[in-house]
């Protein structure tokens, strides 16, 4: 057997169609060569992103029903503070709308003008928000994390010797915080160590430097722990993660990931003082702390969702679908990102593409094909979403890493559904030559990947 079949049964459906070639041509023509432009309606399989796009179950739905809309302290507040603090043990509970909004409030409240942040590799609102606040987004992931074909276990790993040079060469003074990534988002969803979160923690806490996990997918990280890191075989990933918060100061979480909702965030920590700047800056922009944006029936289906994203049966299958989807196309020689992650296939986009440079974007030109043939929606991580200019030179600098995401959606498609994504990429791979390099005609000054307009290059 391939894989093992889905742990749930389907309660509800939504129906989706395959919009004819003709019309899915006008339709990219028409968001100018940018898929975050295409009417939902016309995509036929969505894998843009798998943040917020989860099927909630039927106790979360349930949850729903449950709603307290009281201003303050609702007892779905209560739940989810009680929820968070027995999964991380951090003291101090905030929610926000989503997982960048508790990003902005924690860097604009400790992040200053020429400020250092590391991170194993930032996502792009980690990123921007870092730059927002005038400080540099700094990326040390360990060298294997930066190889397509390294088959490194754990390739998310934060660089410690490159860590302690950081430190040492910019002063404590100048790093007011670092953060993790688990897994490893811009770095094809890879995992981290236990190990590696361990010594990176060794290392600031000596110099007093907090350390922050961006938690978003920190259940898929607890599994690849006990899947692949010795001593953890046995070990349950509810303690594998409370171990793994006990080392950091705090995390930021988007819980439109691994919490399988559709909106929702927060900020948990242990510091007294900094939880209270933080709620102060909460109150201006999110809202009350005890409720951060949120209704109160999001919070509880939260508080529920966090529970059944540690379940080890739904990891296993999770999981096994998005390296289903790997080993159906490495076995077709399509070059991925390997191993596969946690939560999507990256697909190696300068070797799918090797006639298309970086600046004609390779990896955008792959996410255009991809809907053009077969109505299958994606996302490209490279040179759209991460070059930038040299402030010094006024060069383009490239990301080591041309990536296009197939970010699988929790609980949503079935192994059918991922046959056919791999059969629509061999069958791209196997007519690659025909792929068009595109040119911006339109970027916006921060997060151009959104909103940017492009045209096809003759």
């Amino acid at each position: 057997m391939k894989m093992l079949p889905e742990p749930f049964k389907i309660k509800v459906v939504e129906k989706i169609q395959l919009t004819p070639r003709t019309e899915r041509e006008n339709l990219i023509r028409k968001a100018g060569f940018n898929v975050f432009n295409l009417p939902a309606e016309k995509v036929y399989i969505d894998l843009l992103t798998d943040s917020g796009t989860s099927a909630m179950s039927d106790n979360q739905w349930a949850g729903i029903m449950l709603g307290d809309e009281s201003y303050a302290r609702s007892r779905n507040f209560i739940h989810f503070e009680a929820t968070i603090q027995k999964i991380t043990g951090f003291k101090h509970v905030i929610p926000t709308h989503q997982g960048r909004a508790a990003e902005n409030i924690l860097f604009s409240t400790l992040v200053k003008k020429g400020d250092i942040v590391p991170n194993n590799i930032h996502f792009d609102t980690t990123r921007a928000n870092v730059v927002h606040n005038g400080g540099k987004p700094l990326d040390l992931v360990i060298q294997e994390g930066l190889n397509p074909e390294s088959e490194h276990p754990f390739k998310g790993n934060m660089d410690v010797q490159k860590l302690k040079k950081t430190v040492e060469e910019a002063g404590a003074d100048r790093i007011p915080v670092v953060m993790m990534t688990v897994t490893n988002n811009s770095g094809g969803g890879q995992p981290v160590s236990m190990e590696n979160v361990r010594r990176v923690s060794d290392v600031l806490k000596v110099h007093k430097i907090p350390f922050f996990l961006d938690a978003c997918r920190f259940a898929e990280n607890c599994y690849f722990i006990q899947q692949r890191e010795s001593g953890y075989r046995h070990k349950t990933i509810a303690e594998i993660a409370r171990e793994l918060f006990s080392y950091a100061d705090g995390c930021t979480m988007s819980a439109k990931k691994d919490a399988l909702v559709n909106i929702g965030g927060f900020l948990a920590l242990n510091d007294d003082s900094l939880t209270q700047k933080l709620k102060d800056r909460l109150i201006l922009t999110e809202g009350f702390p005890t409720y951060g944006g949120l209704a109160g029936r999001d919070l509880e289906a939260i508080a529920r969702g966090l529970e059944e994203g540690l379940d080890e049966d739904y990891l296993r299958f999770r999981i096994g679908q998005v390296r289903y989807l790997g080993e159906l196309l490495i076995e077709a020689g399509v070059p991925i990102l390997k191993p596969p992650g946690g939560h999507a296939i990256y697909i190696d986009a300068k070797q799918f593409a090797p006639h298309i440079s970086q600046s004609q974007f390779p990896g955008q030109a792959l996410i255009v094909a991809l809907y053009r043939e077969a109505g299958i929606r994606a996302v490209e991580i490279g040179s759209l979403m991460f070059a930038r200019k040299d402030p010094d030179t006024g060069e383009t600098v490239y990301p080591d890493l041309e990536l296009v995401r197939l970010a699988i959606p929790r609980r949503v498609y079935t192994n059918l559904h991922i046959e056919y994504v791999a059969e629509a990429v061999i069958n791209l791979y196997k007519n690659r030559d025909r792929l068009k390099g595109l040119r911006l005609t339109y970027e916006a000054p921060a997060l151009r990947h959104f909103t940017a307009r492009l045209e096809e290059v003759a």
